[in-house]
């Protein structure tokens, strides 16, 4: 483990940084008084929701394709994801000119599965369970040749994901405390990472729903967990299991892992929704959705909340009464 500790340094996301120039973008932040009222502190909102593909997956899919050698990359490349990741790996690849292979979870929303058809990925459909994930891409990866891209566990992923803060960072100085949502790791491993290196003592808190909570628990006992039961949450970009390599990073850089319900989940997106104008997804809520409970621990603070994505079923909001039967 404290190899995979060392291994993992911010020497990697700078070079993220400049394999990432041109291709992506350098994504907002807003703020607003009135929820700067509502918590007690003054909030910056990282916007990867307005990112290449609605979502911070592509800055760790575009570096890890990028990183490949030419030989390599040739191949192709693979992976397995509930949507995010397999549109940002699609679309790297359609930039690098390679063909790429997902597989994805039957039950993945609407909106992501066209933006992995609009990419022109080679999508393979399998159960909604990581071990099916798994087991399907490494008979693709076996078949094909291609080099598996895994959507977290992978320090050139990390890496890019890592690239966020240190933008963030530069966009507000004055941060006390960051906070990121937290599924397979890789977005809290690499701003983790970036954070404390390039301003020690800033705090760092990982937020995951209640429902998937085996980030919480092996923070919490020292060592990886893996998830006691399949995850039931409406965040699922946040279902994943967490990660050994993030897991590695995260230890001894974040401060604390917390856990949210559902109904926390909705209620903030619901508010980001109306008082901020854009469309969040429910895993970017999931920051927020702390804040919302812990107000009184973060008093007069300067927090960076990222929103970590946009993409999801405009016909199936969660505050919506289900569509009646045909």
């Amino acid at each position: 483990m404290a190899n995979e500790h060392s291994a993992f340094t911010f020497e990697l996301i700078e070079q993220a940084r400049t394999r990432l120039t041109g291709r992506i973008s350098l994504t907002p932040v807003m703020t607003s008084s009135r929820l700067d009222a509502l918590v007690g502190a003054r909030l910056f909102f990282k916007c990867e929701n307005f990112q290449k593909g609605g979502a911070f997956k592509a800055r760790g899919a575009t570096n890890a394709v990028f990183a490949l050698g030419e030989t390599q990359a040739q191949r192709g490349v693979a992976t397995h994801s509930s949507g995010n990741h397999a549109a940002a790996l699609a679309r790297a690849a359609v930039l690098r000119g390679i063909p790429a292979f997902v597989v994805m979870p039957d039950n993945t929303p609407q909106a992501k599965r066209a933006a992995v058809a609009l990419y022109g990925a080679q999508v393979s459909w399998c159960a909604p369970t990581l071990a099916a994930r798994e087991r399907a891409a490494s008979e693709i990866v076996a078949a094909t040749g291609a080099t598996l891209i895994h959507p977290y566990n992978d320090h050139a992923v990390m890496a890019g994901q890592g690239t966020a803060a240190v933008e963030l960072l530069g966009q507000v100085p004055e941060l006390d405390l960051l906070l990121c949502p937290v599924g397979g790791g890789g977005l809290l491993a690499g701003s983790a990472v970036a954070a404390t290196h390039l301003k020690p003592g800033i705090r760092v808190i990982g937020v995951e729903p209640a429902g998937a909570d085996d980030a919480a628990r092996s923070f919490r006992a020292g060592r990886l967990l893996p998830p006691e039961r399949a995850p039931v949450t409406i965040a699922d970009g946040l279902r994943g299991a967490l990660g050994e390599k993030p897991f590695a990073a995260i230890r001894g850089r974040v401060e604390d892992i917390v856990t949210v319900t559902e109904e926390s989940i909705v209620r903030a997106m619901r508010q980001l929704w109306e008082v901020l104008k854009i469309i969040i997804e429910p895993s970017a809520a999931v920051p927020y959705a702390a804040l919302l409970t812990q107000r009184d621990k973060l008093r007069g603070s300067h927090i960076g909340v990222v929103l970590s994505g946009g993409n999801l079923d405009l016909d199936r909001l969660p505050w919506q009464s289900p569509p009646p039967a045909s």
